[in-house]
């Protein structure tokens, strides 16, 4: 423990609030500093990693408070096991580990540039001050710096020596269903570096047995936005297990659908390890739903009817074969045409003249293509029952998507 003399201690005490009062501006120098000369801190902001900002802030206040006289060695401890930690994500961020000490030794240049600043304003240019706490604040830096490398390197050592062939079995233990053992968990959270206590989502990309992966290795993209992951591989597809803190899942979506080149399916969100199986399930049958060239990521609540249909495909053949009957033996082009017509006429909740405006043809056309539909499949059109069974049917067939059909225009 570092004591001021008397008259030091008291100017202490005066100028740390002071310091407090900018902590906000001096945030803002920080970022906008390390923005224009560091494309790391750069790449980080622009990707919206929510944390970063906040843990230079941080570290910014725990410097101030660190001046203040008398400060317990345990306020020292616990900022550099702070330190550690900021070097272990920004190890696991692929930011270099020159940037990382680049970015603490600049926290100290501008709290020593405010404390100047501080004095000058006070009319004591030669506060003798400044000459005593010069020392204690590159110390208080050295430490921080010292304690963030040494988390960058651990946490180095710890991916060097977590093999391809040991993520791959954490993965499937929590896949298999071992979440429930807390000793299974605590290892895996630990080796994974993904915490598994929280809000988890499991994503599913199937690939192609001669193509590329559907899903680029996303965990760079994911941890640059701060959202730990853990991946492997399991019936030729890439699948993972995210954790997602206090993020929403439509943000993970977004941020999947700008790395898919295939077919993706993610599970609902759900609470801890032990749920982790059957999230990979839901996951699994959200993925299976999507046509093998649809580059698109898709959660199980969006495709439930269809995941009914893709889990039951001795039922889901004979709801096709028996609901559009002899419409699938036409020739292609009226066939393709009809099916369309359909899909049309469903999603304008039964109005031919919206579905006119949806085909971008005149009504007439559409109602003389509902006509034959009715004729050749046996059906009415104002049934309830055959309308509900012609939707799922035509799921079935691909020809009912709501992803790939063109919104619909207002209509009179």
């Amino acid at each position: 423990m570092h004591t001021a003399p008397g008259g030091v201690a008291e100017r202490l005490a005066e100028m740390v609030p002071a310091l407090l009062d900018q902590l906000d501006g001096m945030t803002d120098r920080m970022v906008a500093i390390l923005v224009e000369t560091e494309p790391a801190y750069r790449e980080a902001m622009v990707s919206g990693d929510p944390l970063l900002r906040s843990t230079l802030r941080r570290n910014l206040e725990v410097g101030i408070r660190g001046l203040l006289p008398d400060v317990p060695a345990a306020y020292h401890a616990s900022h550099a096991e702070g330190a550690r930690a900021v070097g272990r994500v920004r190890a696991a961020q692929g930011i270099p580990l020159e940037a990382v000490l680049r970015a603490y030794r600049l926290g100290g240049q501008i709290t020593w540039e405010a404390l100047v600043e501080l004095s000058r304003r006070s009319g004591r240019h030669d506060d003798g001050l400044l000459l005593e706490v010069a020392g204690s604040l590159w110390r208080t830096n050295d430490r921080g710096c010292s304690a963030a490398a040494e988390g960058y390197r651990a946490e180095e050592r710890r991916r060097a020596g977590l093999d391809a062939a040991e993520r791959q079995r954490l993965v499937d233990g929590l896949l298999d269903g071992r979440g429930g053992d807390p000793a299974f968990v605590r290892t895996a959270s630990e080796l994974l570096a993904v915490p598994l206590g929280g809000r988890l989502a499991v994503v599913v990309a199937p690939s192609a047995d001669d193509g590329p992966d559907a899903l680029p290795d996303p965990t760079p993209a994911l941890l640059k936005r701060g959202i730990r992951s853990a991946w492997g591989t399991r019936s030729q597809a890439r699948v993972g297990v995210v954790a997602l803190g206090s993020r929403r899942l439509p943000e993970l979506l977004g941020w999947l659908g700008l790395l898919a080149t295939g077919p993706v399916g993610v599970s609902s969100v759900v609470e801890g390890a032990a749920a982790v199986a059957g999230a990979y399930r839901l996951a699994e049958t959200a993925a299976r739903t999507l046509p093998r060239d649809a580059a698109r990521v898709v959660t199980i609540d969006d495709r439930l009817p269809e995941a009914l249909l893709s889990n039951s495909p001795e039922i889901g053949e004979r709801l096709v074969g028996q609901t559009l009957g002899r419409l699938l033996e036409l020739p292609d082009d009226e066939r393709e045409v009809l099916l369309e017509t359909l899909s049309a006429f469903l999603d304008a909740d039964g109005s031919p003249t919206r579905a006119a405006d949806l085909l971008y043809c005149h009504r007439n056309t559409v109602m003389h293509r509902l006509r034959r539909i009715e004729s050749v499949t046996g059906r009415k059109l104002t049934d309830p029952r055959a309308r509900l069974l012609w939707q799922l049917a035509l799921l079935g067939t691909g020809h009912h998507d709501a992803g790939s059909r063109r919104p619909v225009r207002d209509s009179a």
